[in-house]
């Protein structure tokens, strides 16, 4: 990733800020940063992403999530935005000289997902001082799982305050009109679903309970990291050679809308990328390097660069582990919830999913979101959301 985040009257460097090697690190309040008024959280999700699943559609709702992030980076030239993928949406960071670019970005991205897409995705860019009006807060912090890519790590409440207000409809970006189109370079999901190798593909979703104390529920998060890390590859749901390729790839035709009009009609984009992605599986199936381009390395950096954990106002993961390590996970966290200390949700699948951005495929910034098929993040939000709603009035 390019850096040089622009950061329009106020001192602060994203890129600047030195990243946790270690994932338990991002819990240490000291390594984030607070991000300055006159930013905003740009917020987005696709709505009814829980009928979406049921139907089948979970890539597609993914693969809308993740569009969000590439388009916002392709119209800052690639720079590295703070980004957080959420599953079925995903959070942004935006400086003030960036955010007429980034709300055209979004706009359009919300117009392709409805026309190409056929799923409604909801936009909002909502001032960070609002969110701390409302008394709320946006600090960040860089993790980084490989030497190539740094991810967001967010803390202060102010994600689930944006989200909340785009659900509520303020700060609303409304969709471009038929045809907008965003730039959506580098999207992609050519990879296969993870079968899981050790049980089952596990999910998780962890919140601190409103008023608990801060140190308790690191405690807590600590020690499901902990259980995680003591799991076979640490959990991390690609294995050591990373996911299969096959051909023709199952998400052919999200990255055929994806490439747009100027690519050709519908019919040449998808011979044109059935040749391309046939080009691509036989150099992975036999190894042979192009250029600066190496299959090998790619899939060393692949499984290193995957996004499979992470940290915004809360812990998710999605992992690979046996029956056994996700009852002692389902097992801590409910004596936590009991004592008060957090809320959660989980979700139980047989396979993981992945949605990539390459921007070049010779570079090693490649970045790999990862989510379970069975509707993974989505799910496990629906499950603790069950949980915050008082009795008798139903989850939003």
């Amino acid at each position: 990733m390019r850096s040089g985040f622009a950061a329009a009257g106020a001192a602060f460097r994203y890129d600047e800020i030195a990243p946790a090697t270690e994932f338990l690190d991002v819990l240490d309040e000291a390594r984030y940063r607070p991000v300055p008024d006159d930013w905003s959280v740009a917020v987005t999700d696709v709505v009814d992403s829980t009928g979406a699943i049921a139907a089948g559609r979970y890539k597609a709702v993914n693969f809308c999530g993740a569009a969000v992030i590439a388009a916002v980076r392709n119209a800052l030239s690639r720079r590295e935005v703070p980004f957080v993928f959420g599953g079925d949406g995903a959070s942004l960071l935006v400086g003030p000289a960036d955010a007429p670019a980034a709300r055209a970005a979004l706009a359009a991205t919300a117009a392709w997902c409805r026309d190409a897409m056929g799923l409604a995705l909801r936009a909002a860019l909502v001032p960070v001082a609002t969110i701390r009006a409302a008394g709320f807060d946006v600090r960040v912090a860089r993790y980084a799982p490989s030497p190539h890519v740094a991810y967001a790590m967010f803390t202060g409440g102010g994600l689930a305050y944006a989200e909340r207000a785009l659900k509520q409809g303020r700060h609303a970006i409304p969709p471009g009109g038929p045809g907008t189109r965003p730039d959506l370079s580098g999207l992609s999901c050519r990879f296969e679903p993870w079968r899981a190798e050790h049980g089952l593909i596990l999910s998780v979703l962890v919140v601190a309970a409103e008023g608990a104390d801060r140190a308790a529920v690191r405690g807590v998060i600590e020690d499901v990291v902990r259980l995680a890390a003591a799991a076979p590859a640490m959990g991390r749901p690609l294995g050591a050679a990373g996911p299969r390729l096959r051909w023709p790839p199952a998400g052919l035709g999200h990255e055929a809308r994806a490439r747009g009009p100027k690519a050709g009609s519908r019919i040449l984009r998808r011979l044109a990328l059935l040749g391309e992605t046939l080009l691509s599986y036989a150099i992975f199936r036999l190894g042979l390097r192009v250029g600066g381009f190496s299959p090998a390395r790619y899939r060393r950096e692949l499984v290193a660069n995957a996004d499979f954990q992470k940290y915004d106002d809360g812990l998710r993961m999605t992992l690979d582990c046996s029956e056994d390590t996700a009852a002692r996970i389902v097992a801590r966290l409910e004596a936590a919830e009991a004592a008060g200390l957090v809320r959660f949700g989980h979700h139980r699948q047989d396979a993981a999913l992945m949605t990539c951005i390459t921007p070049v495929a010779a570079m090693s910034d490649h970045v790999h979101f990862v989510d379970g098929e069975g509707g993974g993040y989505a799910r496990a939000a629906q499950a603790l959301k069950a949980k915050l709603v008082p009795a008798g009035r139903g989850a939003a």
